[in-house]
């Protein structure tokens, strides 16, 4: 109940905030909506159920995206961890491509995949990857040798000993680079949708603001937020149900 209270009035002092700028700066209609502008853009799209097209488009990429690379990258971040002298050679190659936005390869993935879902959804794949991936082989490298030594005692053998023991002692560690990843991950979507496709959020925001509908196109953004948000509170809380499942929670 505390939360809700907060996320209240976290909202009611953002919307004060923002009607006093339009006050004191003058501001008109069309260059800076009002919160009710807004609210009325956000009731219409609503109504017209175009906002629930855009937001199912949108999360299907994301979800797509992003879950597989959560899944190549720890399966890959899992390997490399235990193998120091093969990560001593990826590592410097990734390096290389992480700092490269996912955007700046939107040309060859365009020409690659072609047009529709596939672009929005490798941009994410590249998106949520390196952080996941860097994430779990730190973790991996970081397990407590004792669990290590107590498998080997048991003669624990691989792959058992992967996903019975070092993936849950990693996973504290790993779940930081989930979090990480999905923040990017979003990011990026909106970002690749504003490219080149013809539905989603991020095309939403471009075609509203094509028309110079501006209180659309800060519906949009509230939209994007607001999902943004509730992906990484659902993530929070499937990591508590894994840590619970392996004893990290009680």
């Amino acid at each position: 109940m505390r939360k809700i209270l907060n996320v209240l009035i976290a909202f009611i002092v953002l919307i004060v905030i923002w009607q006093s700028v339009i006050w004191v700066g003058g501001y008109e209609e069309a260059l800076l909506p009002s919160p009710l502008s807004v609210a009325s853009g956000i009731v219409e799209m609503v109504i017209t159920g175009t906002i629930f097209e855009h937001i199912g488009i949108s999360l299907y990429r994301f979800f797509m995206g992003y879950g597989s690379a959560v899944i190549v990258a720890i399966v890959l971040g899992l390997i490399l961890g235990r193998s120091p002298k093969l990560w001593g050679i990826v590592d410097p190659i990734v390096q290389v491509l992480r700092p490269v936005a996912p955007v700046a390869w939107t040309p060859f993935i365009v020409l690659w995949f072609g047009i529709g879902n596939m672009p929005a959804i490798v941009i994410i794949f590249i998106a949520a990857f390196f952080p996941v991936l860097l994430a779990t082989v730190s973790a991996v490298k970081k397990v407590d040798n004792t669990y290590l030594k107590l498998a080997e005692n048991l003669e624990v053998k691989q792959p058992a000993l992967m996903y019975k023991v070092i993936l849950p002692a990693a996973f504290p560690g790993i779940a930081s680079g989930l979090h990480l990843a999905v923040g990017t991950a979003w990011i990026f979507l909106v970002a690749g949708e504003m490219v080149g496709a013809q539905s989603g959020l991020g095309y939403l925001i471009i075609d509203a603001r094509n028309a110079l509908d501006l209180d659309l196109v800060l519906a949009g953004i509230f939209f994007i937020g607001v999902l943004g948000l509730s992906i990484d509170k659902l993530l929070g809380l499937f990591e508590s149900w894994v840590g619970k499942q392996w004893g990290f929670n009680r």
